[in-house]
């Protein structure tokens, strides 16, 4: 988990994309969701899978794919959705992208 407390700073910096890799850093983690950050380099995505989660991503850089309970979604730089929870979802790169997601526990 990042420390930035009291610290001005540029979330899409705190993350960088690694060849043939998704990185993540978790910037805060409760018991009542989370705010983690994420880049996928070209090819990269994650499975699908369903959490108990409503989560919102934010995309930062590049552009994604997202699958939601079989409906795809297109997200570039700038754009931003939630996926709620329960319901299956996944992830995969149109380019590399860097990505902003909060969960909330539902």
């Amino acid at each position: 988990m990042m420390n930035i407390v009291g610290e001005v700073g540029s979330l899409v910096s705190l993350v960088d994309y690694q060849e043939g890799a998704v990185v993540s850093k978790e910037v805060i983690k409760k018991e009542k969701g989370t705010i983690t950050l994420f880049a996928f380099d070209k090819g990269q995505g994650l499975s699908e899978h369903a959490t108990p989660f409503d989560a919102l991503v934010y995309i930062f850089d590049g552009k994604a794919e997202i699958n939601i309970a079989g409906k795809q979604y297109y997200l570039k730089a700038g754009e931003t959705m939630i996926m709620p929870a329960n319901k299956p979802h996944s992830l995969k790169t149109v380019d590399r992208f860097k990505m902003l997601l909060v969960m909330i526990k539902a």
